[in-house]
């Protein structure tokens, strides 16, 4: 993330400013730690937990690591819904840790290889971060931020599966249930906690990403959701792509008259589509639809073929696939 910088206020003092300067021009992050006005304007939850964490970070002793939300917010991988009121820190002891208004300090044991430098920035690795959260938190928020750390090459599957291993204790079936389900290929928080869903209510396991193709070979969509054996196909509509800087030269009008056509050619081929929002998917009102799908879908006959997405994942399908 592009951030102002915190400043102490003794560093403030050194250069020049005044108390009050400080008080008048600067915004209070934390008590004895500032950062201009401009700068703390309009940030979101992540960015403003990230000055929190900066001035944790000048006020602590120099071995503490960012580590936790802290750690996945520095990565820049999604969060949703966990907490980022306290920032969280780690130290390489047995004991010592507590919890305070606005920090929570580990005392856990760390090695070397799991400490790496995002700016200048002392943090657990993404590997190290996703297990020691997949620890913690509930299992759907676990999963967004783990799908997150595959889907940007933060780290990999192998490289959680030894994280893992390496340290077994508290939460470690837990964590390991995160690392088994977790998929690169979920390309949102939306996607990743549909994925849950769907797993929760027992729906048959979807093809994430899938090319959808004409008997000759034409290609005519990839779509977030493919149950093959159902003849559904779901999507999960965000509403990214109508905002400005997402579109470009596109109208929204344009957009939806694409997506139309769109899902058109895939009925055409014999695919039900089924989409649900934000709303609907925190409301959980789109699974009764899927499910009244399945009854209508499984009579049509589809033609053409679908191709799925490369996963890192041992069980992960491979190849073409006829209908």
């Amino acid at each position: 993330m592009d951030m102002p910088r915190v400043t102490s206020r003794a560093s403030a003092l050194r250069d020049g400013f005044t108390d009050r300067e400080l008080h008048a021009g600067w915004r209070r992050v934390r008590r004895g730690y500032y950062v201009g006005v401009d700068g703390a304007a309009d940030r979101t939850a992540s960015q403003q937990h990230l000055m929190l964490t900066d001035a944790a970070v000048q006020a602590a002793s120099p071995d503490a690591i960012i580590s936790h939300v802290s750690a996945a917010v520095v990565h820049d991988l999604d969060l949703w819904a966990a907490p980022l009121g306290r920032v969280h820190l780690l130290r390489n002891r047995a004991t010592g840790g507590r919890v305070t208004r606005q920090l929570v300090l580990h005392s856990m044991r760390i090695t070397p290889e799991e400490i790496v430098l995002v700016g200048d920035r002392k943090v657990t690795s993404a590997a190290r971060t996703v297990i020691d959260l997949a620890r913690t938190l509930p299992f759907d928020q676990a999963v967004v931020l783990g799908d997150s750390a595959l889907r940007l090459g933060k780290t990999t599957r192998a490289e959680l599966v030894e994280q893992l291993a390496r340290h077994l204790g508290p939460g470690t079936p837990k964590a390991r249930r995160v690392v088994e389900f977790v998929d690169g290929r979920s390309e949102s928080p939306g996607e990743s906690r549909s994925r849950v869903a769907l797993h929760t209510a027992r729906f048959p396991k979807p093809e994430l990403q899938a090319s959808i193709v004409t008997p000759d070979h034409r290609f005519v969509a990839r779509v977030d959701f493919l149950f093959p054996e159902l003849g559904i196909i779901g999507e999960f509509d965000g509403l990214i792509k109508y905002r400005t800087h997402l579109r470009g030269l596109r109208s929204p009008e344009d957009i939806v008259i694409a997506e139309k056509a769109r899902e058109d050619a895939l009925r055409a081929l014999g695919w039900l589509v089924v989409r649900w929002t934000w709303h609907e998917l925190t409301t959980q009102t789109w699974l009764p639809r899927l499910t009244q799908a399945t009854h209508i879908a499984r009579p049509l006959t589809r033609t053409g073929y679908w191709y799925p997405e490369p996963t890192d994942h041992p069980h992960g399908s491979q190849g073409l696939n006829s209908l």
